[in-house]
């Protein structure tokens, strides 16, 4: 039996597109650069070729400094835009 549990968001995510750049250097991994803070990608994500175009990052709205990379197919089956 799984502790796993279902549940759905209550609140607005922040997220935004990948940049060329974050791909190119890969500084979502491994460097803090000074216009953005280090982004946490999972090890499963580099496996997969992550971070590339399509993919987006989140931020926590009360932590900006608190940010994620999400991949491209769970953003798309899990999240739409309100603007």
């Amino acid at each position: 039996m799984s502790e796993f549990k279902n549940y759905r968001r209550s609140q607005i995510a922040e997220l935004r597109p990948v940049t060329d750049d974050e791909i190119e250097l890969r500084q979502l991994i491994t460097t803090k650069s000074q216009s953005r803070e280090p982004i946490s990608v999972s090890s499963e994500d580099l496996n997969n070729g992550s971070p590339k175009k399509g993919d987006m990052i989140a931020r926590n709205p009360k932590n900006h400094k608190d940010q994620w990379l999400v991949a491209e197919k769970y953003f798309s089956d899990n999240f739409e835009s309100i603007d």
